[in-house]
């Protein structure tokens, strides 16, 4: 028998938990001192714990298995909520320790005591397990690990009292079982085989692992034999793209867009996805995105192979065997002009992106032109903002980074969601990152801006209009980075771009690009249209007038 903390670690590593992304305190520091004791397990260390949070998401993403977040007591998981919420709605897995203080010592309601199972259930709903003993401590580990790792994946919270770690007692315990997921039974395929050839207007909605290439494949094969139509989620946790890979069709964030595209379906086939729902409420709109008309219908939930059940249902339907169209290989050219703006960016990105990067997006508003201009871009994964909580696109891309050493990294984001989780460029830079983050410097909240006016408070005046207003004083976010460490420069014109650009992904380690733009989505509901018509290559014509009358003043 040995200390809890040791034993701990020695459990995490041979289940495979290879990365910690830590954020520790006073509470912490006997698991700290385990992981030079314990070799196997590779400690990160984050200036904030948002950033640990969000880079357990990103590796998990990439590395199909979680990595562990080490925070401190209730109030440094309070600090990693928010990321913690994208990976629960991501379906990501990801085990948070959580520090806490000695069993003895709360009673004393000491200054940092606070109900830590309270706060980690907003997030890990289904596992939040405080440890009693060291005799309990690598069995409760081994129970979170598997609630992590199962499907669907989940955010699993297991506290550490600091007595339970630094006690003897604790015995480190062989990793657990992963039990394969089902898939769908002979009843729900012929049910759902009954519905795709009933003669019917009928889609697929893909999510989760149904948008890596086995399932996509499989997907657009049973579209290329019946005619469905392929549909994936807003904000995928992982997608494949590029060339070579089946297109498909992601709903539009906006509930105007998104009804236009799912107008006139008769049945709505979901794989390991839900009914889509607008992002928020509007007034006098309906939340529900489908027509009401619309049946519902599930091949495969979180809890079940997608991909397999896919397969299923395309031998089912004679499909197996069908050729699926693919998207060719294509890149935009450079752009050009005096003026750098958020679409020439995206634009940018397409025609430089290197084969198989993978691309983060949380460019907000700016970054509608993104999944046009690299379409056609060689292969690549795309992480997106599963939850909505913004500051996950620089903390995923120091988690992608470590779980795919060998590929390039492009993490697009915001301004203002950049500076939630700044200090992500730090771990980048001491961890050696092959990261280019990518800033949309517009000076604003934009998105918002359009949501003053899509939520009915278009009267509003220059005071509200100053809350969404990044200018006073205008940020830097070179010299931002400069200061943590990571090389940037700043680009207010094409050229300017494309040669920061081309730098950044030719150097080895992290680069920031701060892209001097005005924001995407300014003015009336009109000026809006060209850009959000431009992000659906697939819109018909008809639907795109029928939009444009919807969406004018």
């Amino acid at each position: 028998m040995t200390t809890g903390a040791v034993a701990l670690v020695r459990t995490l590593v041979d289940a495979g938990v290879e990365v910690c992304f830590s954020n520790p305190g006073t509470s912490e520091m006997h698991f700290v001192a385990a992981l030079d004791t314990t070799p196997g397990l590779r400690g990160v260390l984050c200036l904030f714990e948002g950033v640990a949070t969000g880079a357990a998401d990103g590796y998990a993403r990439m590395a199909d298995k979680p990595a562990a977040a080490l925070l401190h007591l209730g109030c440094g998981l309070g600090n990693g909520l928010a990321n913690l919420h994208n990976a629960r709605k991501g379906r990501v897995p990801v085990l948070a320790i959580v520090g806490d203080h000695a069993t003895h010592h709360v009673v004393h309601d000491a200054q940092l005591q606070s109900d830590i199972e309270t706060v980690a259930r907003n997030v890990a709903p289904d596992f939040v397990r405080t440890s009693r003993s060291p005799a309990e401590l690598c069995g409760d580990a081994i129970a979170a690990i598997r609630a992590a790792h199962g499907r669907p994946g989940r955010v699993a919270t297991l506290i550490l009292p600091a007595d339970v770690s630094w006690s003897e007692g604790a015995t480190a315990e062989p990793p657990p079982e992963i039990t394969p997921p089902p898939h769908a039974d002979d009843a729900t395929v012929a049910g759902i085989a009954a519905v795709i050839t009933s003669g019917r207007r009928v889609a697929l909605l893909l999510g989760g692992r149904a948008l890596r290439e086995p399932g996509l494949a499989a997907a657009a094969r049973i579209a290329a034999a019946s005619g469905v139509r392929l549909f994936a989620e807003t904000f995928p946790t992982r997608l494949e793209r590029g060339a070579g890979l089946p297109p498909i069709e992601r709903i539009a964030y906006l509930a105007e867009l998104a009804a236009v595209q799912l107008r006139g379906l008769d049945d709505l086939i979901l794989v390991d996805a839900k009914d889509p729902v607008s992002f928020f409420a509007y007034p006098g709109k309906r939340s529900r995105l489908a027509p009401d008309t619309c049946r519902l219908h599930t091949l495969a939930t979180s809890a079940e192979d997608a991909v397999a059940s896919l397969e299923k249902l395309a031998r089912a339907l004679g499909a197996a065997g069908a050729t699926a169209a693919t998207v060719p290989a294509a890149r935009p050219g450079l752009p050009r002009g005096r003026k750098l703006t958020a679409e020439k960016v995206c634009k940018a990105v397409g025609a430089l992106m290197p084969a198989d990067a993978i691309l983060i997006d949380e460019a907000i508003s700016s970054g509608l032109m993104l999944s046009k201009f690299t379409a056609g871009a060689p292969r690549h994964d795309l992480l997106t903002l599963t939850g909505g909580a913004i500051g996950q696109g620089l903390p995923n891309a120091v988690g992608a980074a470590i779980a795919c050493p060998r590929r390039p990294v492009i993490a697009l984001v915001g301004d203002g969601s950049a500076m939630y989780t700044i200090q992500a460029l730090w771990t980048a830079a001491r961890e050696k990152l092959d990261i280019t983050a990518i800033v949309f410097a517009n000076a604003a909240y934009a998105v918002l801006n359009m949501e003053l006016s899509r939520v009915g408070a278009a009267e509003a005046g220059p005071q509200a209009r100053a809350q969404f207003d990044l200018g006073r004083p205008t940020l830097d976010f070179a010299r931002v980075a400069e200061g943590m460490g990571v090389p940037a420069s700043r680009a207010a014109t094409p050229d300017d771009f494309v040669r920061a650009l081309r730098h950044a992904l030719a150097t080895p380690g992290p680069h920031l690009v701060e892209a001097i733009v005005p924001p995407a989505l300014s003015g009336a509901k009109l000026r809006l249209l060209p850009t959000v018509l431009g992000s659906l290559e697939s819109l018909p014509a008809p639907l795109a007038r029928l939009l444009k009358r919807k969406l004018a003043p």
